[in-house]
């Protein structure tokens, strides 16, 4: 069975757990027809990454799984070390250049940064937020990749608006994550967004994390870059010596930036 199939089941039995808080093996059998067997693995494996707890015959939704799962939610959590990394990231962004932005809560800081300012600029996204952000601006040109919603987090998902990123040269891609490591790079919680933003990276000429400090360190459920395909970090914390000096060997051309004081 292919890595990418387990990632879809997995995300799977997530959305099930949004919907219903509490489910069991049967239900989930029923639901995603696969064995007893395979799905005592998912859970565990799903356990392991703190996204559920196992209970006797099924399982039940971490809260704090429950609440980051929200975009409204997430626009609030750690708001201010989104603002000074979304400030940082200003830093790197010149007057004609076409850039891009995910459909994060750290990318729609930075959008309402670029709102605000007199710069020429085209900017490609798949946030319907940070595209109605950016839209008031009669100096900015917006893009808004098409796709299937996904309600929760108001992101366009999936590869229908792919076709539209060959057809443009993007200087760079400011992107954020559920998680982070360097074993694993970058990941999030859904399969069909991760597949997006991996045909949004291949498309960028730069790739600028960020990374504000609870997604460093920290496991999702399917990866969309690696070390080795991002260029600038972008984060409030320092990083500890080793983690930069592992981070180095992975990706030699890496910069690490923090926010200003």
């Amino acid at each position: 069975m292919s890595k990418m199939f387990a990632e879809e089941r997995r995300k799977q039995i997530l959305e099930i757990l949004f919907e219903k808080k509490r489910v069991t093996i049967q239900e989930l059998a029923n639901a995603i027809e696969v064995s007893d067997a395979t799905l005592r693995n998912d859970l565990t494996t799903l356990e392991k990454m703190n996204l559920l707890k196992r209970t006797h015959g099924g399982a039940i939704l971490e809260e704090e799984v429950e609440k980051e799962y929200h975009f409204s939610i997430r626009q609030l959590k750690n708001k201010d070390e989104k603002y000074k990394i979304a400030k940082k990231a200003l830093e790197l962004v010149t007057d004609n250049q076409c850039i891009m932005l995910d459909a994060s809560s750290t990318a729609l800081e930075l959008a309402r940064l670029l709102a605000n300012m007199k710069k020429r600029l085209t900017i490609v996204t798949n946030g319907i937020n940070t595209a109605m952000e950016l839209n008031n601006n009669p100096d900015l040109t917006v893009i808004l990749i098409g796709g299937i919603i996904q309600k929760s987090s108001m992101a366009l998902e999936g590869n229908l608006g792919v076709g539209i990123l060959e057809k443009i040269n993007i200087d760079s891609f400011f992107v954020s994550a559920n998680g982070f490591t360097t074993a694993n790079g970058l990941q999030d919680f859904s399969v069909y967004e991760v597949e997006l933003k991996k045909q949004m990276i291949k498309h960028a000429s730069k790739v600028i994390a960020l990374l504000d400090h609870s997604k460093m360190n920290k496991n999702s459920i399917a990866t969309f870059a690696s070390v080795q395909d991002i260029d600038v970090i972008i984060t409030n914390k320092e990083l500890e010596r080793n983690q930069t000096q592992e981070l180095n060997l992975y990706n030699k051309k890496l910069t690490i930036l923090y926010p200003d004081n």
